[in-house]
């Protein structure tokens, strides 16, 4: 695996899930009650891009009847603000570096399970529309994610009849 390392920034993966309605998944975070995000995370030694992806997405989700669909063009970054920083990931990090997945979801809603491991990291989940994503994702985050749906949105719209 060929990664682009910006210094000081953690590496991971994020995955746009979206439904036959062509809305996104997302959860909230326990340590969040105003914010929702849609799934993401850390890359472990030895694992492609797309199992970490896979990996991370049946972790926070419990699913796993998706399609891979495509990958962002680029890796994308944003910073966690200053004071976060000495509280996330033991002060290692500014921010993260981020491959995203746009998958589809093959499932039904029955097939959601927040709680598929004991740490789980949502304490709820909806599908939303890509404009209340964004009006709903943290401030430090929003960037990001503008990027990623404007990236994906056409390709959801064709999925999408």
């Amino acid at each position: 695996m060929s990664i682009k390392i910006k210094k000081n920034y953690r590496t991971g993966v994020g995955i746009v899930l979206f439904n036959n309605q062509g809305n996104i998944f997302t959860g909230k975070r326990f340590d969040a009650d105003l914010y929702w995000q849609m799934p993401q995370g850390g890359i472990d030694e030895n694992e492609s891009l797309e199992q970490a992806a896979l990996r991370e997405l049946l972790e926070e989700t419990g699913i796993g009847k998706v399609e891979i669909i495509t990958q962002s063009k680029n890796w994308l970054y944003y910073d966690i603000p200053k004071t976060m920083v000495p509280l996330s990931w033991n002060n290692a990090y500014l921010g993260q570096q981020q491959k995203w997945f746009l998958m589809k979801f093959l499932g039904t809603d029955e097939d959601v399970n927040i709680n598929y491991i004991d740490n789980a990291e949502f304490k709820e989940w909806c599908w939303q529309s890509a404009d209340n994503v964004l009006s709903n994702v943290i401030s430090f985050k929003k960037e990001l994610y503008t990027l990623i749906i404007k990236e994906f949105s056409h390709v959801i719209r064709y999925y999408v009849k």
